[in-house]
């Protein structure tokens, strides 16, 4: 089949022109000026319309059991979600439970993901380690695709990583060609701040931030830095949320180390304000790790952002309903961590990053879905509208307007932590696989369309001429 999108803007991380795009068998084939359409292609009128790339949400939790329960959101509503917001593709997480082997979560993982609507990848957590770590950590890579390792600093005697454990799963995805990412929060700190706050009698959810200040994260941010400077393996540091992590990235990298830093769309617009709302539901809706901090933090992140020391934008979409928020009304530190955001996260960056001034159209491109596909070797299959890159896009209006709500949302949860935000500019249509899946309101997902999505390790078919022209691409392995 084939679709041909005429009359629109290109915009890709390094280029805006007029242009039509020509997509048959789910790919890119032309982008040009006047391109004629093949008998029987279905023609989309994008005048007045940008035409970018499909969103990478690098950061997803698809049907996660969590703290006793399982996200609202399976890996089909989910995506569904998505694609209605014009993001295309996710990398969700495989996280084993202590001492389970990672190639038997991951399988676990594949499984339940054949039903998504997008298409999607897998970092898998490191949560524990012995020999068989290290051997299903080199299956992964080598057989499976998977070229990114997840470790939570946080979490005590669930899925905390110790340094021991760091120190050998770095040194592994060095080995490897993969890149280490991290949650990086001290684990100890907040296991011992949890306990010290409800010793002050505060057990509601205003009591989440002051067991997770920003210096927690920071200092996890920091170590994780080190070791990863000292072993010579690039890293990733997920939903970089405060000042003092932010400073850690960009510290590292004036001294040329490989730091990678993602934020979340509800990082840069929130503050802990949220959580101080009289009314528990609500209040408790916005509790997720790390916490939405004080104002002033978010500002420093869009500043990161502009500066090109922070990279990517992600939602840690994690959706949990008022009746499982519940679990923790008489203690805070059991309220599940979650929130979703993966329809919203297009619109509020455009609307608070481009219409601001904070972003141009490009670099929006370049850290909702290029950045992300350059840093996980997805690039240009995913984040670029060129000649043979997948059919994925997104028709974006920048003169829509439209009010964010749980009433409207598709996902699943019953909370939409960006409730009665007014955005202006906003998905049109949402082309995945080449073909339409939602236009103007009608969401066409279908489920099981999404494909898997391998990614080879880092220094396979390693191309030293692309990676100088792409500076966000990470380095070769020296094996």
């Amino acid at each position: 089949m084939s679709l041909l999108i005429r009359g629109g803007t290109v915009v890709n991380a390094d280029l805006s022109q007029r242009a039509d795009v020509l997509c048959e068998g789910g790919v890119i084939r032309a982008v040009g000026a006047d391109l004629q359409a093949p008998a029987g292609a279905e023609v989309v009128d994008a005048g007045g319309l940008l035409v970018m790339p499909g969103g990478i949400d690098p950061h997803t939790h698809m049907q996660l059991p969590f703290m006793g329960t399982v996200t609202m959101d399976d890996f089909y509503t989910g995506t569904a979600a998505g694609l209605a917001g014009g993001t295309t593709s996710i990398i969700d997480f495989v996280i084993p439970d202590p001492k389970e082997p990672l190639i038997d979560a991951y399988r676990k993982w594949r499984g339940w993901a054949e039903k998504s609507a997008a298409d999607y990848g897998f970092h898998v957590a490191v949560t524990w380690w012995d020999e068989s770590v290290r051997r299903d950590m080199g299956t992964l890579v080598q057989d499976e695709g998977v070229n990114s390792f997840k470790h939570f600093m946080a979490y005590k005697n669930a899925i905390m990583c110790d340094d021991e454990t760091l120190v050998n799963s770095f040194r592994r995805a060095l080995e490897l060609g993969a890149m280490p990412t991290v949650h990086a929060e001290n684990g100890e700190l907040v296991y011992l701040l949890q306990s010290e706050v409800a010793k002050m009698g505060i057990t509601g959810p205003e009591g989440h931030p002051l067991s997770r200040p920003p210096m927690v994260e920071g200092e996890a941010a920091n170590r994780a830095i080190a070791i990863a400077d000292v072993l010579g393996v690039p890293i990733y540091i997920v939903h970089v949320s405060c000042i003092e992590a932010a400073e850690a990235v960009a510290r590292a990298r004036a001294r040329g180390q490989r730091v990678y830093g993602e934020v979340l769309a509800g990082h840069l617009v929130l503050d802990d304000s949220v959580y101080r709302n009289k009314d528990f539901a609500t209040a408790a809706a916005h509790v997720m790790s790390p916490p939405f901090r004080p104002k002033g933090h978010s500002e420093f992140l869009w500043r990161g952002l502009q500066s090109g020391q922070l990279h990517t934008t992600a939602t840690d979409h994690c959706t949990f309903c008022a009746e499982q928020k519940a679990a923790g009304k008489a203690n805070f530190a059991q309220i599940p961590n979650g929130c979703g955001g993966i329809e919203e996260r297009l619109a509020v960056i455009w609307d608070a990053g481009v219409n601001s001034g904070r972003l141009t159209p490009n670099e929006f491109v370049a850290v909702t879905s290029a950045n992300a596909a350059r840093i996980f070797n997805l690039y240009p299959r995913k984040g670029s509208v060129s000649v043979g890159a997948d059919a994925d896009l997104v028709l974006w209006d920048p003169a829509a307007h439209k009010t964010l709500s749980v009433k409207t949302q598709h996902s699943k949860g019953d909370y939409n932590v960006f409730e009665g935000r007014e955005v202006r500019g906003i998905a049109s249509t949402t082309i995945s696989q080449g073909k339409v899946v939602y236009a103007k309101g009608d969401l066409r997902a279908e489920k099981g369309a999404g494909r898997y999505l391998k990614r080879p390790a880092f220094g396979a078919n390693f191309d030293a001429q692309r990676l100088r022209s792409q500076t966000l691409a990470p380095t070769a392995v020296n094996r």
